[in-house]
């Protein structure tokens, strides 16, 4: 379940909010702002851009008055992320928020010289975004939610919650998450070799490609899945649950609403966490200073939560092991 804590935005200390504040109201300065998000406009998606929408009013960007922000929704829809970038680019804007490794390289096609500040991407060396993590270079910088060791240890839990696992497929959408395969397979596979565990790359463009791989890796006993970052994947949460639960297979998944929604377990970092650094570089950027001088920040906050419902449906014992080290356990 989503803690009261995570909506918790820390507000940075009171002299400087209110200097920053001022500073802005002298300069009589209105700065414009694009961001484009990877996903569906929801209750819960819009309620975390709305606390990132207050804490750079608590660093003095007051909305309609020194600060205009044009907001994009893509719905994990990669031809909507190039059409909203088109729209946002041409709009000139000081600063452009990308959000999601698709809708930063749709902003990225379009510009090279408007400043970008993203956010929940893997890769973003891979990905041409930067340079390198401590010097940038070019027009982007910002913050990046997982690390290619994560799919290692994605594995290694799968195997202890479900040790009679021998397959596993690594699902995820190559037109979302472009370098999915290559960032966090080599770790999986790597730990696969010590447990001997079969590693097959899942590539799926549709509902019906997830139920399909979903029902051949269900066919025989020790099936398992691991759930790699993909805005396609995890905006289908509900599907997912619905055919894991059908076809009896223990999943990892790397963002906590997962077993919030009936899924086994995951671990990863806190969904929340590049939403309350943003606002910094943001104010950092609006107020002068070049992408390319900001190292890329690497994630600080890890979460696991473990499902013991779920667990018991699939006709697991979840062990003390990993029960002791979760941060939360669903009963």
């Amino acid at each position: 379940m989503i803690n009261r804590r995570e909506f918790i935005w820390l507000l940075g200390g009171g002299a400087l909010s209110w200097t920053s504040a001022l500073r802005a109201q002298q300069s009589g300065q209105v700065r414009r702002v694009g961001m484009l998000l990877g996903v569906s406009a929801t209750p819960y998606t819009t309620g975390v851009v709305d606390k990132f929408r207050a804490e750079l009013k608590a660093l003095g960007w007051i909305e309609d008055s020194n600060l205009k922000i044009a907001f994009r929704w893509s719905d994990n829809d990669t031809a909507k992320a190039q059409i909203f970038a088109k729209e946002l680019v041409a709009m000139q804007p000081d600063l452009l928020i990308g959000h999601t490794d698709s809708s930063v390289a749709a902003l990225r096609q379009e510009t090279t010289t408007i400043p970008i500040v993203f956010i929940t991407v893997s890769d973003p060396i891979g990905l041409g975004f930067v340079t390198s993590i401590s010097h940038p270079g070019g027009n982007a910088t910002g913050f990046i939610n997982f690390e290619p060791s994560f799919g290692g240890k994605w594995l290694e839990i799968l195997k202890e919650t479900a040790p009679d696992v021998k397959r596993v497929a690594v699902i995820y959408n190559p037109a979302t998450a472009p370098r999915a395969g290559l960032t966090y397979l080599p770790a999986v596979q790597a730990a696969a070799e010590r447990y001997q565990i079969k590693v097959v790359s899942a590539h799926v463009r549709s509902e019906s490609d997830i139920e399909a791989v979903l029902s051949d890796l269900g066919r025989e006993p020790g099936g398992g899945l691991v759930v790699v970052p993909d805005n396609f994947i995890t905006g289908r949460t509900p599907l997912m649950v619905s055919l894991l639960a059908r076809y009896r297979l223990p999943a990892v998944h790397p963002y906590p609403y997962f077993p919030a929604g009936g899924g086994l377990m995951c671990y990863g970092v806190d969904p929340l966490d590049n939403f309350r650094k943003l606002p910094t570089y943001v104010d950092r950027v609006l107020r002068g200073e070049r992408p390319q001088n900001l190292p890329v920040q690497l994630p600080t906050t890890f979460r696991s939560i473990i499902n013991v419902k779920t667990a018991k449906a699939l006709g697991l014992t979840v062990p003390p092991t990993v029960l002791v080290r979760a941060d939360e356990v669903i009963e």
